[in-house]
């Protein structure tokens, strides 16, 4: 759960039950061996992503333990773009000079066959931000990560399901058309809200990680974006499980950040530390991850 959305979550509402026995025992062991490996191959994640992520994104990727570098020029595509494991696109501040980069580098790393991941942010939000997203989209993204209104905008390829970056659907309210895109783009789809969804357009499963006080730090949604991509290019054979696994390590971050917080700023910082020192005994006791 990151800033999309202020519906309850399962994993935050009480139970008087015991909470273990409704997640698979596999996902645990799954995301900390990924969490494991990343901060021993710290893999080279390049970064094609908005002015106002890229302090957050750069810090998410440092603290888990990837090498970030965040290089939008179009100029630097050809010499750089090969160097990285991944590619994060993420359309926040989208300008016409961009729209080449992001589309070289991607194209680029299809080519290599190595994953690159997207943020439509605000897709529907107006006519020349949809169609870049779909023109990216048509580039077979690995990933794509956004809110409900986004995904519901690219699965329709329509106008006006948004309220500027913020969402106006919850990720359940986009399950449908998350699917629909999965089968017709060949990605992976990440819904990101209360719950997080994620679907190859047949399987879903979905974490339920996170507080709600993560909605008031800009750019998370693109901070799990970019560990979406780092993840995946650990694993890329498995983008799904790889997605789900880095939703849930960076909300439980989160969780773990809001023990000490006092508010938004703290939150922000709380979260970047805990993601950083975030143990085995810990991740194993949060992550919250089911098959739907």
């Amino acid at each position: 759960m990151t800033t999309e959305t202020a519906e309850a979550s399962p994993a935050m509402q009480s139970n008087d039950g015991d909470e273990s026995d409704q997640y698979p025992p596999h996902w645990g062991p799954t995301a900390w061996s990924l969490l494991s490996d990343l901060r021993q191959r710290s893999p080279l994640i390049q970064c094609i992503t908005n002015f106002v992520s890229m302090d957050i994104v750069a810090n998410t990727l440092l603290a888990a333990g990837a090498s970030p570098a965040m290089i939008h020029s179009l100029a630097e595509i050809p010499d750089f773009t090969p160097q990285a494991q991944a590619l994060c696109v993420n359309v926040g501040t989208l300008s016409p000079s961009w729209v080449p980069a992001m589309k070289s580098a991607a194209e680029l790393m299809v080519k290599l066959g190595k994953p690159w991941v997207l943020d439509p942010v605000a897709a529907g939000a107006s006519g020349f931000r949809l169609n870049a997203c779909l023109a990216l989209v048509g580039v077979k993204p690995t990933v794509i990560r956004g809110n409900g209104s986004e995904i519901i905008a690219l699965s329709r390829a329509s106008l006006g399901v948004s309220k500027g970056v913020d969402s106006a659907h919850g990720s359940m309210d986009a399950l449908e058309a998350a699917k629909s895109l999965a089968r017709a783009s060949g990605s992976i789809v990440a819904v990101s809200g209360a719950v997080d969804v994620v679907t190859d357009g047949n399987r879903v499963v979905a974490a339920h990680n996170g507080v709600p006080m993560m909605q008031k730090i800009t750019a998370t949604g693109c901070a799990v974006t970019a560990l979406i991509a780092a993840f995946v290019a650990l694993d890329p054979s498995h983008p799904l499980e790889a997605t789900a696994s880095a939703l849930s390590v960076f909300c439980i971050a989160g969780e773990l950040g809001m023990d000490l917080a006092k508010g938004p700023a703290t939150l922000r910082m709380h979260l970047i530390d805990s993601l950083y020192g975030l143990d085995e005994a810990a991740l194993l006791s949060r992550v919250r991850i089911t098959d739907l």
